[in-house]
Parts: C-alpha cells; structure tokens; sequence
C-alpha cells in the first residue's frame, strides 16, 4: 500500500480534503502535483471567502448608505473559476464510468496569421 503524501503545509480544511481526495487515488507527476497543490490553495481560500460571506451577507452598505454586492462575492465566482481550471489541467478520469471523457488541452493564444492591415 503507497502511503499518501501530506497535504501543502498550512493547508485549510478543504484544501486537506481535495489533496486527500486525489492523492490516495491517483499517483502524480511533478507538474500535476503542483497543479495540484495551487488547487489546494485556492480551495482554500474559497472556504475563506464563504466564511466572510457568511459574515457580512452578500450585499453590504455602500459609501453612501445603498446597498451593494459585496466584493468577495465576485472574487469567490473568479476563483471557482481557477479552480475549475486547475482540476481540468490534471485531467484525471471522470469518477462515473458512463460519464464521457474529454481530452482537451488547454486553449492557447489566437492566431493573427489570416488577418490583413
């Protein structure tokens, strides 16, 4: 039995659950394992955006006195969005067996070659 290696130090909750969660399934290459350790990372500060949510509400007072989305809101989306990100750079198999894999890379810069000035 592989022993699980331990998580990123001053891993969060989540973070320790994600690392668990990949490592004691799967065995990962260097550049996966530092996929892996920013995915920790920013799980983790997921969870400290959640808690402050929970704190202030979504909506705070505004400078002057309305009411407005509160920042942490927007940055909790953009993160989920890198960690979507991350997790699909591992590209470790669906955990359903019917579910269809996709193999894509990720997508890089645009061509300008057919453009004309």
């Amino acid at each position: 039995m592989t022993k699980i290696p331990s998580p990123p130090a001053g891993s969060g909750a989540a973070g320790r659950r994600l690392w668990r969660s990949i490592t004691a399934n799967y065995t990962l290459s260097e550049v996966e394992d530092v996929l892996l350790r920013q995915a920790v990372r920013v799980a983790d500060h997921l969870d400290d955006l959640d808690v402050a949510l929970a704190a202030d509400g979504v909506l705070i007072p505004g400078r002057d006195g309305d009411r407005k989305v509160h920042p942490a809101l927007a940055e909790a989306r953009q993160q989920r969005l890198v960690l979507a990100r991350l997790l699909s750079a591992l590209r470790l198999p669906a955990e359903e067996s019917s579910a269809r894999l996709q193999h894509r890379g990720i997508r890089g810069v645009y061509s300008t070659s057919g453009i004309v000035s």
